[in-house]
């Protein structure tokens, strides 16, 4: 196929041996930039999409995405029924347990055992004991086995619970009401929220609270991305109900992680845009050693566009060459992080099973990156491009 005039001396340009020219070798030092640049950027952006990814998973699967504080029926356009993918009821309450050796405060959350175990990440997550072991009556309580270790206990040990929110009055004046607890199960899912709370039957903790029926208890709402919150907070507003969401507990710690992941991106995003504007140098010094090929061009009937156009695409025809390294060497990183981190000797306990780096590789983010970086390069050649345009063809002819 052949191509346009203007292609082809772009395209002659940007393939000059290095070992023929010294602009050529600022022009291999900005591919060279642009792909380290974006193959960084690949690779954290990966990373921090899988650690946001493990901490959603981890905490907002322990902690509820929204708790509505009544048990009437909610009501819901068919587009939110597909986000609330679960509805059940649901209580908690700050406790005190005590063992023999130590006491600590935690949430006890009360759950209807046979409705949640398919939903709860928890009930996935058990390394002994039994979630069935919670049934009706049993006072039989799930927690992590971080809260075991503090706690000093295990399987079939017994723990006191004390609710400041229930109490009885007797001989020495008004006590919290508590009740010794057995530990059915334990579990792990490696995260901060871990140690903070308890599992027991919802109906043992209306006992507990001194409640007759399940009139107390609130509305759990488990969301297909707990992330996409706001559509069902607004819905819940318009039939006037009071709703608490996990913003109120772990916002601050989510917005840190986005924060974080901006900030990075950013500072790699600049050093792409250092290594793209590397293309500026080259271009200008190519402008300088070509001005008599460009203006005997433009005696031949080139016109300024078409010159300008010439030097656009040497400048993007190397930021293409930049990005395709790029996404192949961070591609490559992003497949091989672990294996790699494994054989230098670097042994991290973040991914989904304590091992290695949790990887999350977002096509549409890859595009995003591809594109901003072409654009760069796009940006770094309007400048020299339009002094090469400029040229006028008797000046530059008269001084040779």
């Amino acid at each position: 196929m052949r191509l346009p005039i203007s292609a082809f001396i772009g395209m002659r340009y940007s393939k000059t041996s290095v070992k023929r020219s010294f602009i050529a070798f600022i022009n291999l030092f900005s591919v060279v930039g642009i792909a380290l640049g974006i193959a960084s950027l690949i690779t954290v952006i990966s990373v921090m999409n899988g650690l946001e990814g493990q901490l959603k998973q981890k905490i907002l699967g322990i902690l509820p995405h929204i708790v509505v504080e009544s048990r009437e029926p909610l009501e819901f356009s068919s587009d939110l029924a597909q986000q609330v993918v679960f509805t059940t009821d649901f209580t908690e309450q700050e406790a005190i347990i005590q063992s023999s050796k130590t006491i600590k405060g935690v949430f006890l959350q009360g759950i209807d055992t046979e409705q949640v175990q398919k939903h709860s990440i928890i009930a996935k997550n058990m390394i002994a004991g039994s979630w069935q072991s919670m049934r009706q009556g049993s006072f039989q309580v799930l927690i992590s086995r971080a809260l075991a270790s503090q706690m000093r206990v295990s399987i079939g040990d017994q723990l006191r619970v004390i609710s400041p929110n229930a109490s009885v009055f007797t001989p020495l004046g008004r006590m919290p009401s508590q009740r010794l607890v057995t530990i059915g199960g334990l579990f792990q899912l490696n995260s901060e929220a871990d140690d903070k709370v308890m599992l027991m039957n919802i109906h043992d903790i209306a006992k507990l609270s001194r409640k007759r029926n399940l009139d107390f208890v609130s509305q759990r709402l488990y969301l297909e991305d707990a992330f996409e919150y706001e559509s069902v907070t607004q819905a819940l507003d318009k039939q006037g109900l009071e709703y608490t969401t996990w913003r109120s507990r772990q916002g601050p710690l989510f917005d840190a992680v986005s924060m974080e992941k901006s900030m990075m991106s950013l500072m790699l995003l600049l050093i792409i845009a250092v290594a793209a504007f590397n293309i500026v140098s080259a271009l200008v010094m190519v402008v300088s050693e070509k001005t008599s090929d460009i203006a005997i061009l433009q005696t031949q009937g080139l016109l300024p566009k078409d010159v300008m156009l010439i030097f656009i695409l040497n400048g993007v025809f190397n930021g293409v060459k930049g990005i395709l390294a790029g996404l192949a060497l961070g591609l490559l990183l992003v497949s091989q992080l672990n294996n790699i981190l494994s054989l230098i000797g670097v042994n991290l306990g973040f991914g989904p099973n304590g091992m290695g780096l949790p990887i999350d590789l977002r096509w549409s983010e890859v595009l995003v990156i591809s594109l901003s970086s072409l654009g760069l390069c796009i940006a770094a050649t309007l400048y020299p491009a339009f002094r090469a345009a400029s040229i006028h063809p008797a000046n530059s002819l008269q001084t040779q």
